[in-house]
């Protein structure tokens, strides 16, 4: 099936609803109205509710790309929640409507061309766990009212690996992966399973953790900028609710400034926790125990062995070291009986090193290896990956050292080497 007849070629299985139903109840009243219901169906004026027949109508005798924008996640969502979606994202405003509709549409071209790239090795050029070791985002489990739940860390954000393996491009088309094949396989599953789930949205947890002001520079923000617009563009009001655990100080101080220019929806939405344990209430009113995870203060596994268990179905580990190499660097990795290790390097290095891989008595365990990247300086090219072990894996009991040193001569340039150790249970 073609990218772009996906949506027309699925059955709506959602519940119909007359134009009457997506009225809000006659004897509503503004004293007893909830600010978080206001233009979902059920809730709409009769303004809304013109502006939403408009809308309909267009999205109909639009249909292709336009439609299939609109339905992004599939017809299963149900026309209702769909289009009052976007409505909702522009307030209502019929021709801010379209132009959102309309621009979303151009930026999907591109990704929808490509299937929306279902291999995600193949546009970042490693393996996607090794991403999420340098950015950890995962869903885990869902909220009670069938929400995917959404775990990112920007604490643990280390740019310097993620340009090690991947590009900017690289990255932003994974994003498109995650949204149009992991999340939206995550929803379709749930309402195969209960018929008359709607929201289409998730609860997102924004762990803060260890985040410090010198993060936040270009290069972070840029990533996380394009990711929001994407998201914020192309999936408008898919967010349920966001909670924010671990937050600093400063961030506090910025979100009290920041909530002054948002509408009261929005805020209401957004839930901000000085720490895990502060959090662990509210976590528990949204999300089942058994299906939050245990650093959360739930009892499903914890994120951490979420991350882990999706390196081939739990029968291994990753452990990886941004090594900074001025002259010398080195790097140990404890590998237990049972286990056999195979160890990459990736970098965009021009002067290179090289590295020598031995015990702590300075056996050698695999030959030495010059590491440097083969493309020029240009960060849109994809960075070099060296297989050190190519020889053959490393088998445990040991302690692995690798030491990397420089081959500039005595040039003091810092270069990044990002080594991956991909450990697996014999």
């Amino acid at each position: 099936m073609a990218p772009n007849d996906e949506v027309t070629e699925l059955t709506n299985a959602a519940t119909t609803w007359s134009l009457e139903e997506m009225l809000e109840p006659a004897a509503a009243s503004s004293k007893n109205k909830n600010v978080m219901d206001w233009g979902y169906p059920g809730h709409l004026t009769k303004a809304e509710l013109d502006v939403y027949v408009q809308f309909q109508k267009e999205v109909e005798r639009r249909g292709g790309d336009f439609k299939n924008t609109v339905y992004s996640f599939s017809l299963e969502e149900g026309e209702p929640h769909a289009l009052t979606r976007w409505l909702r994202a522009r307030k209502y405003v019929y021709k801010d409507v379209i132009e959102m509709v309309e621009g979303a549409t151009k930026e999907r071209a591109g990704p929808s061309n490509e299937d929306f790239y279902p291999s995600p090795e193949e546009v970042l050029g490693v393996d996607p766990n090794i991403l999420n070791s340098q950015y950890p985002q995962l869903y885990s489990g869902f909220s009670k009212s069938g929400c995917p739940v959404f775990y990112s860390k920007p604490g643990l954000l280390n740019i310097d690996g993620i340009e090690c393996i991947t590009t900017l491009d690289g990255f932003l088309k994974y994003h498109w992966h995650v949204m149009q094949h992991d999340y939206r396989k995550r929803l379709l599953e749930f309402k195969s399973k209960n018929p008359q789930f709607t929201n289409f949205q998730c609860v997102s947890i924004l762990d803060l953790n260890k985040l410090s002001v010198s993060m936040l520079n270009s290069r972070t923000l840029d990533i996380i900028k394009k990711q929001s617009f994407i998201d914020s563009l192309c999936y408008p009001e898919t967010m349920n609710k966001m909670i924010i655990v671990n937050a600093p100080r400063v961030f506090n101080v910025t979100w009290s400034l920041i909530k002054g220019w948002l509408d009261e929806r929005t805020t209401n939405k957004v839930e901000l926790y000085s720490s895990t344990s502060a959090a662990q209430k509210r976590l528990k009113e949204l999300i089942d125990l058994d299906q939050l995870p245990s650093d959360y203060g739930g009892t499903a596994e914890s994120t951490d062995e979420t991350m882990v268990n999706s390196l081939t179905g739990g029968a291994g580990r990753i452990v990886t070291d941004v090594m900074a190499v001025r002259s010398s660097q080195s790097f140990k990795i404890d590998l237990k009986a049972g286990e056999e290790c195979d160890l990459f390097v990736h970098t965009r290095a021009m002067i290179g090193a090289n590295f020598k891989v031995t015990d702590v008595k300075k056996n050698p365990l695999a030959p030495q290896m010059n590491a440097k990247h083969s493309g020029t300086a240009d960060v849109t090219e994809m960075p070099t990956r060296i297989h050190l072990t190519a020889s053959g894996r490393i088998s445990g009991p040991v302690i692995i050292r690798v030491k990397a040193e420089s081959l500039g001569g005595g040039v003091m340039s810092t270069e990044k080497f990002l080594l991956v150790g991909r450990i697996y249970k014999k």
